[in-house]
């Protein structure tokens, strides 16, 4: 449950001390008092009414918080870490605003990190948030609302004070223009924002609705200047594209740019929040630049010659043979397999669930068949990923075995909304595949079977039509280079099963617009999850968002998965909430809408030799971008040696 904190008063204690306090003014002054002894007795009872409001400087959804109030630091800090240096690292594809809220065009890389929140979440306890622009938060035992307290010192970057109406203000705009699956969502839920006074500012939450995740969400929300967005309403807007960055509070601001190229943000020398303790040993760097490549291939070649000196490795051909230049050799660059210790994302091939060649499941599970993990894995990925099987990965709440106990019970309460066969069978698993061919005879036997029962039939020229005489046809898009050899095989096997199916790679700008308006057949995506699960899930998964959430690729619903999000999002104990959520993984999984692909469990990290980083980092964010830093001693030793130029 979530812990009271900070002195304060029981409604138990408050009526003793008021009757008290009446009982002994009788005593000593006679029956004259005896309309005060009415009045104190009523005050009594009103306070008895009244829930016990926590205060405190920080809120858990489950559990107790880690660090005590006043803590210095995080645990994963260096809190002696230098300040200066560069931190540069590549991004892929292109951007043409610097918007990050908006659907229309492509934002540049950290356009929205500029913008702080009220709470800052702890990287090393789950669903555990400390005061940022917030020095304290308070809410009754009902969470029917909360108060921020702001900390007055906090400013944006033109200098100006952040106040509550600068709060009330984002939280308003971002249901007014933002994205409709979070403006839907939120309006629902959070009906009002108040300022109660220069820096107090209150949220009230919709009754008869859950209230976990609530008080975290509007702690998380971006806060914007009023009088920035005010003083050109018509152009600086949330869901429109702009070159003007906005004006935030964080700590570093746009430097300069280079559209296609390059962006660059620089520490702001004036940042208000360096003393806070959820900032000490924190953003580090005097400057971040962000070099912009068509490709990974020629981004990878730009790391060796320099051009930029930290890369976060995602190809796993390349982290097998790739790492082999002299830089390497000589020490000058260093590489590195960190821990990560978050729940895999659920990523994978996602089918569109609007298209209507996907919605006999048959269908979708022969589509399931035809991809070759263990040849793709082995053959083509160095044998270093594992495959994925569940939406919570390696997770307590991962879906095991046949359903028992709470679980099982959550499921029977879905009624006739379950398909009864969940309860007598194990969770669906990945299939397994023959490693030493691509073509698993094998499966494809079993998919073209499924395949001929849902009425596609194979013609004469060997692809399959329906009795309406419509072609089978799938399209997989991409805008990544690095998947063609992953995709094409996959695409092989589908034509082998009679499927017309194709390969689509088209530009960056291209592949957002037709993932946005969800005009694709399938594409490789996925889903964010985490060990805390909450309102999010109705933009993943619920059903009113179904038809337009940028966040749900396949646009899978339904009763039983609304009925276990509404579960999860009011469980208040760890027990509901695992039981809930390995229900949901169990449905989802039989849902057979995406091709389970693989994960890792680690990050590859490749990086010239300047840059160091906590001794023990957190389980729950790699933090190159804040916790990590520039060894000046380092950077100069590289730079004299002709390895790097100034």
């Amino acid at each position: 449950m979530i812990p009271n904190r900070g002195p304060q008063r029981t409604r138990a204690q408050a009526h003793h001390q008021a009757r008290a306090i009446a009982r002994r003014d009788v005593a000593h002054r006679g029956p004259i008092l005896g309309l005060a002894l009415i009045f104190l007795v009523g005050f009594a009872t009103l306070l008895s009414a009244q829930e016990v409001v926590t205060k405190s400087y920080g809120f858990s959804e489950f559990g107790e918080l880690k660090y005590p109030e006043g803590f210095a630091h995080f645990d994963y800090v260096n809190p002696d870490a230098p300040r200066g240096g560069e931190l540069s690292y590549a991004a892929q594809g292109t951007f043409d605003n610097f918007n990050p809220f908006t659907r229309q065009g492509r934002a540049g890389a950290r356009s929205g990190e500029q913008y702080e929140s009220l709470l800052f979440p702890s990287y090393d306890e789950p669903a555990a948030y400390y005061g940022l622009l917030a020095e304290s938060l308070e809410y009754p035992e009902s969470q029917d609302w909360v108060i921020f307290n702001l900390r007055p010192e906090a400013r944006f970057s033109d200098g100006t004070p952040v106040t509550a109406e600068d709060v009330v203000f984002s939280h308003n705009i971002l249901l007014e223009q933002g994205l409709q699956s979070y403006a839907e969502a939120v309006r629902r839920r959070i009906p009002k924002a108040e300022a109660l006074g220069p820096h107090r500012v209150k949220f009230y939450f919709a009754p008869d609705i859950s209230r976990r995740a609530l008080i975290t969400q509007v702690g998380g929300t971006p806060v914007f200047s009023k009088a920035w967005f005010e003083a050109d309403p018509d152009n600086r807007r949330i869901d429109k594209p702009r070159m003007e960055p906005g004006i935030g509070s964080g700590p570093y601001v746009l430097d300069s740019y280079d559209i296609n190229r390059r962006v660059v943000y620089k520490r702001n020398p004036d940042y208000w929040g360096d003393h806070v303790n959820v900032n000490v040993g924190r953003n580090n760097y005097e400057t971040i630049r962000i070099e912009y490549f068509s490709d990974s291939i020629a981004a990878l070649e730009a790391f060796k010659a320099g051009e930029f000196t930290l890369r976060q490795e995602n190809n796993s051909k390349s982290w097998a043979s790739a790492y082999d230049f002299p830089a390497i050799d000589k020490g000058w660059v260093l590489r590195e397999e960190l821990e990560d210790g978050n729940v895999p994302d659920a990523t994978g091939f996602v089918m569109n669930m609007d298209r209507p060649q996907f919605q006999d499941i048959r269908v979708r599970e022969a589509v399931q068949l035809a991809f070759n993990f263990e040849w793709t894995n082995e053959s083509l990925q160095y044998g270093l990923f594992r495959q994925r099987q569940s939406f919570w990965q390696n997770s307590p709440l991962e879906a095991k075995g046949l359903p028992e106990g709470r679980e099982r019970a959550v499921l029977e309460a879905l009624g006739d909304d379950l398909d009864p066969a969940l309860l007598e069978s194990e969770p669906v698993m990945a299939h397994s595949s023959r490693a030493d061919r691509q073509t698993d005879r094998g499966n494809l036997r079993k998919a073209m079977k499924l395949l001929d029962a849902a009425g596609w039939a194979v013609g004469d020229d060997g692809v399959r039509r329906n009795a309406q005489g419509q072609t089978l046809r799938i399209e997989f898009l991409s805008d990544d280079p690095v998947m063609d050899r992953i995709v094409m095989p996959f695409v092989d096997n589908l034509q082998v099963m009679g499927i017309d199916a194709s390969y689509n790679r088209i530009d960056n700008a291209q592949f957002t617009l037709r993932r946005r308006e969800r005009d694709f057949d399938m594409i490789s995506a996925g889903y964010r999850t985490s060990l805390q699960p909450s309102t999010g899930l109705y933009q993943q998964y619920g059903s009113e968002a179904a038809a337009y959430s940028v966040f749900n690729p396949a646009g899978i619903h339904g009763p039983d998965i609304e009925a276990l999000i509404d579960n999860i999002v009011s469980a208040r104990e760890w027990e509901d909430l695992s039981a809930n959520t390995r229900a949901l993984d169990r449905v989802l999984r039989a849902r057979r809408f995406m091709v389970p692909t693989w994960y890792l469990g680690k990050y590859w990290v490749a990086y010239w030799d300047k840059y160091a980083y906590p001794e023990i980092l957190p389980p729950y964010a790699l933090g190159i971008e804040d916790l990590w830093w520039v060894d000046a001693d380092k950077a100069a030793a590289l730079t004299s040696s002709g390895a790097l130029r100034q």
